[in-house]
């Protein structure tokens, strides 16, 4: 990709005009984050109140963002306009979808019928989201520069649907499992050759190489939200997943990436292989697989705990929303 977000966007001071729609990744990590130590507490004992806390944090995060998006439509409609029609930002308004159904199974223990009514809006934006991405790549003549992982974000957006919904949105599940696997698959397969015959990546889109994982295993866990098992099939897929991860790694963290908002993109697709380790550790018959489980938990804690810490400062020196 020869231009960059900020580029399409230019401004000369902090504005919240500058606000990334990316950032909407922090709500999709965190939140996947405390779905983790919610299945920790059943796998390893541990104490409910992290989930809940962290949790929480994920609602707060959501509901700041949400409110400065906002106000950045209301008051720089083009700004949006712009970034919704970018050929890769645009992608990136699955992860407003993908957070808010990841919020509703977060709000699950607290309210079955709120549950029903966030994960419903979160289904029906993914959605009408899907069909206009899909829309706008059969339109042709899209730059082959441009084909990049963010594309898969919206595949992976409609199996969210099937990750989260519960036995009354059968056939939403359904319905969402089948639209997401096929656009999973066709845009992986381009976005993996352009990979392998394209120029690389820029270097402050290196994170986003690892979203690679996450049609794997989000896949796992809509594939066994939907089933109510773990098969070989299932296993397959999470262990692939688990493989371009350890590929993936030594590319994306690197010194030479300079920190950004992008770099919120590797914490939920990394929060999902964690989520997918620990129910497979559940129900496979392996040690090493729950130890495997317990480490990817703590790597992910530590992961989202730096990049909370690295955005807050970002945010307090003003780089954040610098133009």
């Amino acid at each position: 990709m020869q231009t960059t977000i900020a580029t399409a966007l230019p401004t000369s001071s902090a504005s919240v005009k500058n606000l990334p729609v990316n950032l909407f990744g922090s709500v999709m990590g965190i939140a996947g984050l405390a779905l983790a130590w919610r299945g920790a507490a059943h796998l390893f004992g541990s104490s409910t109140l992290i989930a809940d806390g962290v949790g929480l944090l994920s609602l707060l995060v959501f509901a700041v963002l949400a409110v400065a998006y906002l106000s950045k439509w209301a008051a720089f409609p083009e700004a949006v306009k712009a970034e919704f029609s970018h050929p890769v930002a645009g992608n990136f308004f699955g992860t407003i979808s993908i957070a808010v159904l990841l919020l509703s199974n977060v709000v699950a223990p607290w309210s079955a019928a709120l549950q029903k009514l966030v994960w419903t809006a979160g289904a029906v934006a993914t959605l009408v989201l899907g069909y206009v991405v899909v829309s706008r790549v059969l339109q042709g003549n899209m730059t082959p520069a441009n084909v990049v992982p963010a594309w898969l974000i919206p595949g992976v957006a409609s199996l969210d649907i099937a990750v989260t919904g519960g036995t009354w949105g059968h056939e939403m599940n359904m319905l969402a499992l089948g639209i997401g696997t096929a656009i999973a698959i066709v845009f992986y397969v381009m976005i993996f050759s352009r990979l392998v015959h394209g120029d690389p990546l820029p270097t402050g889109m290196l994170p986003s190489l690892m979203v690679m994982i996450a049609p794997f295993e989000v896949g796992f866990l809509a594939y066994v939200n939907v089933t109510q098992h773990v098969d070989m099939f299932a296993a397959m897929l999470f262990y692939f997943g688990l493989f371009m991860f350890l590929v993936l790694a030594p590319r994306v963290f690197r010194r030479s990436v300079p920190f950004g908002p992008a770099w919120w993109g590797i914490s939920f697709p990394i929060a999902a292989l964690v989520n997918a380790a620990i129910k497979y550790a559940a129900t496979a018959d392996s040690a090493a697989v729950v130890v495997l489980a317990g480490v990817l938990l703590a790597f992910l804690t530590v992961t989202i705990a730096v990049l909370l810490v690295r955005t807050l400062y970002s945010l307090y020196t003003g780089k954040l929303l610098a133009g």
